[in-house]
């Protein structure tokens, strides 16, 4: 969580800072630009909850780190998606400290003085396939960089139905408060899963199969016309939008 406005309001409160500097300085914390090429949000994070999350797919190195050193200015953790191993490499290299995950392609940086965020709420992910689990990772990172616990398990899609029954069990005991479920082909699981459960479920539908729909559009398509209700589905491979979205979930029910 962005802390520098209430620091702002602190120093105003204190008389260590005037009326005028502080009117100057809320005004920065609008947008920083960061050379010609990025103009960011630096208070979305304190304003969603969710911290940030640049694609770094389609940017140089340079532009990333200095994306990166930019929102560390205002945020203790950053996270990035589809991340190369250069682009990890460089990153690295840079402010903070960052951990790599290559099958899921995400880098986690965060300030060396930074915090993690107060534990609250638990988060179930699944995923049908070993080919699956790029996307459940992606869902997997933003959970954990919100401080909530994660329960996993993979390749327990439906053309073996009977895997699914402890993993489901185990998410029970634990109180998951959301179940994220990531599968491609027809995307079958995720309704199987909602009709199983009393807790909501993200489908999120991956780019995976042969093919006509191979590239997720047929389990997009799928998930979209489920009968299982409490069933919600988020973009192909959209592992990032399904992670927030249950974090939020699970934080609001463990509060």
């Amino acid at each position: 969580m962005d802390r520098s406005l209430d620091d702002l309001l602190a120093d105003v409160a204190a008389g260590r800072s005037d009326a005028a500097a502080a009117a100057a300085r809320i005004r920065q914390f609008g947008y920083s630009a960061v050379g010609d090429f990025a103009r960011l949000d630096v208070t979305r994070a304190a304003r969603k909850g969710v911290p940030e999350v640049v694609f770094a797919e389609g940017k140089t190195e340079q532009q990333l780190v200095g994306i990166v050193a930019r929102f560390l200015e205002h945020s203790p953790v950053v996270l990035c998606s589809r991340v190369s191993e250069a682009q990890a490499r460089a990153l690295a290299a840079g402010p903070g400290v960052t951990e790599h995950d290559a099958l899921s392609r995400v880098a986690v940086v965060r300030r060396t003085d930074a915090e993690a965020p107060e534990p609250r709420g638990t988060v179930g992910v699944l995923a049908a396939g070993t080919s699956d689990m790029g996307p459940a990772g992606e869902a997997v990172a933003v959970c954990r960089a919100m401080g909530v616990r994660v329960v996993t398990a993979f390749d327990v899609g439906v053309a073996g139905l009977h895997r699914l029954a402890s993993p489901l069990d185990e998410m029970r005991e634990a109180g998951v408060a959301v179940v994220i479920v990531a599968a491609g082909m027809e995307g079958a699981l995720p309704s199987v899963v909602a009709g199983l459960v009393d807790v909501p479920v993200i489908g999120l539908p991956t780019s995976t199969g042969y093919g006509l729909g191979g590239r997720g559009e047929a389990a997009l398509l799928g998930m979209l016309q489920s009968c299982s209700p409490g069933l919600v589905v988020v973009n192909i491979d959209n592992g990032v939008g399904a992670g927030a979205t249950a974090a939020l979930i699970a934080r609001k029910a463990g509060s």
